[in-house]
């Protein structure tokens, strides 16, 4: 009788639906705000990325529309426009390099490169490791080479962690064979 009686308030709980709202409400308030949470992170660093290459390809542009000689306060001015573009509070590096095929020596050498921020200015060796990203090219054709490099942060923590973005783009000149350095 006692195990009946237990057995019978056992059953009328489990069939009970009174405050059942509340309860599935505080079980999944929790994963529904690490959703949103997450979403909003996921894209945060999606844009990040994307703003980032069009700033890089902007100054790609740019560069490839000269046709004057360029100098260290034009550099300068393109690297405080990237940050101007990517509007981001971690340190920002910039390279800028012209690099040149030579098909008799089936090698690619680089005119001038110019670096802000924490990277240096590109060396032989450098070029030689990128060499498989840059273009196939004819004789003696350059091109612009605009790498970009940041760190994003994630607002909020979900998971992800700091997360390095970096460019590379390349742009022929438009109106010059060549883009020159002072």
């Amino acid at each position: 009788m006692f195990i009946r009686k237990i057995l019978n308030r056992l059953k009328a709980f489990r069939d009970d639906t009174r405050g059942s709202v509340t309860v599935e409400f505080a079980m999944m308030m929790p994963l529904l705000f690490w959703a949103y949470g997450a979403s909003y992170v996921f894209f945060d660093a999606y844009r990040q990325s994307a703003v980032n290459l069009k700033a890089a390809y902007t100054i790609g542009d740019l560069v490839s529309r000269e046709t004057r000689a360029l100098n260290e306060a034009y550099i300068d001015s393109l690297y405080n426009m990237t940050q101007l573009l990517t509007r981001t509070n971690s340190p920002l590096s910039m390279r800028i390099t012209v690099v040149r095929w030579d098909a008799d020596d089936d090698m690619y050498y680089f005119d001038w490169s110019k670096a802000r921020g924490s990277v240096q200015p590109m060396t032989q060796n450098d070029l030689d490791e990128l060499e498989a990203r840059l273009p196939t090219m004819p004789d003696q054709e350059r091109v612009i080479v605009v790498e970009t490099w940041n760190t994003w942060t994630p607002p909020f923590n979900v998971g992800m962690t700091k997360t390095d973005i970096d460019n590379f783009v390349f742009t022929r000149p438009r109106f010059a064979p060549q883009v020159v350095f002072q």
